[in-house]
């Protein structure tokens, strides 16, 4: 596989990611017009409802400096799974899994656990169900991006769309390379990110454990 590194397609670096801005323009407009003719209560309640869609779109800096061992959560949220005896379809052998429900006041950017190169992308349609539900992970709307280190070893994070969130954005492409904590992605609207890392690889949280993405370690290579 040839390897790319396309500096602009992994350019989301702006506070605001740019997916958000179909909603925030139309929203400040509607503010603005409402504010303009006195209509005080729809005024107050698209207000609210634009800090909402702004606050949901943020994109803070995040930067790691711990081992170089560590795997690092794709997503911000809280664990709500951890199975020492998963497996995936894009992995040759047994795996652990590690869920991580985002509920809609979690930042929703989806960061790489790990530097290496996207092996593949599998999307796959499916439904809408809550994004808390064990069955989630195999019956929902769900892309699959799968990262290779240099040394070889292979994980596998799944994004997972749920019942309010209907839109997956992957940033990246096969045969990128990509560096621990960057940006690949993200879910709109609340969801979950399943991550499937070898059975070699240690798990470092528990279920309940509040995480952010490109910061919290889950787990470390051996």
């Amino acid at each position: 596989m040839k390897v790319v590194r396309e500096e602009g397609y992994m350019r989301h670096e702006s506070m605001i990611v740019p997916e958000g801005l179909s909603f925030i323009v139309p929203l400040a407009v509607a503010v603005a017009v409402a504010f303009f003719y006195d209509i005080h209560i729809l005024a107050v309640f698209l207000l609210l409802l634009l800090l909402f869609v702004v606050n949901f779109f943020r994109n803070p800096e995040r930067v790691f400096q711990g081992e170089e061992r560590a795997l690092l959560s794709p997503a911000d949220g809280r664990v709500i799974r951890v199975d020492d005896e998963a497996s995936h379809e894009l992995l040759d052998e047994s795996c652990r899994k590690i869920s991580i429900f985002m509920n809609v006041f979690n930042v929703h950017v989806n960061r790489a656990p790990c530097s290496g190169v996207i092996e593949s992308i599998r999307y796959k349609k499916g439904e809408f169900l809550s994004a808390g539900k064990d069955a989630a992970s195999e019956q929902n709307e769900k892309n699959a991006v799968v990262i290779r280190t240099g040394g070889g070893r292979k994980l596998v994070t799944v994004q997972v769309a749920g019942l309010i969130a209907r839109r997956i954005v992957c940033w990246v492409k096969e045969g990128m390379e990509v560096r621990k904590g960057e940006r690949f992605g993200m879910i709109r609207f609340g969801s979950r990110l399943d991550v499937f890392l070898p059975r070699d690889a240690s798990v470092s949280v528990k279920v309940g454990d509040k995480v952010r993405a490109g910061e919290t370690p889950i787990g470390y290579w051996p």
